[in-house]
């Protein structure tokens, strides 16, 4: 029982330096957050900030893709209880709940700034996910899957992804803090004719 106890112990302390660290980021910059308030208000010791994280750069990239990651698997719970089944819709209706989701929480968008396809290509979910099962069934193996079972003609789809989720990111940011080229609502229909473009090859 103690051992149980232990782990579930250093389980807690990861993901309470992650929180703080997120709570701080997004409250004061990560140029002014130290290690010492990420550990202080945690509760843990520097040296178990260590153990886990080289330095605040990292626990930042690790939030990155932590949470583009969340972003991307929630929108696939929904897709789920959708009967979409075109790729190029399911795919629009994924970034669809992406951006309407950082839509509604501007601080997460700003802490993820451009960053969007950590999500999906980082060295870090990879790692984080590689034994997970669930991930047979992410947006990544979905769109692969799409491409083969629908005989799509892409010279290569893990560029094609990486494009619409890069395109997405960026001009997304711009468009829900600043309203440029557009209001996003206004610039959706012209983010998705491109995407639907990108996809079918057409």
């Amino acid at each position: 029982m103690r051992i149980k106890r232990d782990n579930l112990n250093e389980e807690n302390k990861e993901t309470r330096l992650l929180n703080t660290a997120f709570k701080l980021f997004t409250e004061k910059g990560i140029k002014d957050t130290s290690i010492q308030e990420i550990v202080d208000n945690a509760d843990v010791g520097k040296g178990t900030f260590y153990l886990y994280f080289k330095d605040k750069y990292e626990i930042r990239d690790v939030l990155i893709a932590k949470k583009s990651h969340k972003l991307f698997n929630e929108a696939l719970v929904d897709l789920r209880k959708t009967t979409i089944d075109t790729l190029s819709e399911q795919v629009i209706f994924i970034v669809n709940h992406v951006i309407d989701e950082l839509k509604k929480n501007q601080l997460l968008l700003k802490f993820i700034s451009k960053n969007l396809s950590w999500g999906i290509y980082s060295k870090t979910v990879n790692k984080i996910y590689e034994n997970s099962e669930s991930e047979e069934d992410g947006i990544y193996q979905l769109f692969l899957k799409g491409v083969k079972d629908n005989n799509i003609n892409l010279k290569n789809p893990d560029v094609t992804l990486f494009m619409i989720i890069e395109l997405v990111s960026s001009t997304c940011f711009n468009s829900i803090l600043y309203n440029e080229p557009l209001p996003i609502d206004e610039y959706k229909p012209y983010l998705f004719e491109i995407i639907e473009k990108l996809i079918n090859n057409n």
